[in-house]
């Protein structure tokens, strides 16, 4: 595979996601011999008859399905919604059957983060949740590891699972040094375990 990537995929409302997805990205950047493809989904409505637009205003392109085809590895993020990720990157995710029936995904590293308002709202819930549909497809799900001394030391975000943040019943508590570390150690470790199977796969 040329030019190898991680895709980043991700969905933030009000930006806390979206924070701990650049971390994630440097993360992956870090490690020599790939890089960090950032993308993002559109919103759902209620409203039939809305559309979200081709191209966002602002942030990230909206992922295509090639974006997700040709990674080496992928990451997905979402705020917690009732320990489940978000309704647009869930739908996002239904609408990958084509590359499940091919398997197109088989065999690549996985991994996932996620945002909550409250403490104890669902992280590790969510994020075993977003788990699922990545096992379906075939990948090698990859959470944080204890040799991350953040996963111990951490009085907010932050699970074996995968990296989190907790954001405030506001929404306006900025992630701290820790929820940002473990957000670029997994980032490091999805860049560094995709060049290793990328080369075990004899790409």
């Amino acid at each position: 595979m040329a030019d190898p990537y991680v895709l980043v995929l991700f969905y933030s409302r009000h930006g806390a996601t979206a924070r701990l997805a650049d971390e994630v990205c440097a993360g992956v950047d870090s490690v020599s011999g790939i890089h960090a493809r950032l993308r993002t989904v559109p919103p759902v409505s209620a409203i039939c008859e809305a559309t979200a637009p081709e191209v966002p205003d602002t942030g990230p392109p909206y992922c295509e399905e090639d974006d997700l085809r040709d990674c080496a590895g992928l990451v997905i993020g979402s705020p917690t919604r009732f320990g489940n990720m978000a309704a647009p990157l869930k739908y996002f995710i239904d609408g990958t059957s084509g590359l499940w029936m091919s398997g197109a995904l088989v065999d690549r590293p996985a991994a996932a983060f996620t945002s909550t308002a409250s403490l104890h709202g669902g992280q590790e819930a969510t994020l075993l949740s977003m788990m699922l549909p990545l096992l379906h497809h075939g990948m090698v799900f990859c959470g944080l590891p204890y040799g991350e001394p953040g996963l111990t030391t951490t009085v907010a975000g932050g699970t074996p699972y995968g990296a989190s943040h907790w954001s405030g019943q506001q929404g306006n508590r900025a992630p701290d040094a820790i929820e940002l570390g473990l957000a670029r150690a997994l980032g490091r470790r999805l860049g560094r375990l995709s060049l290793a199977l990328l080369a075990g796969r004899g790409a």
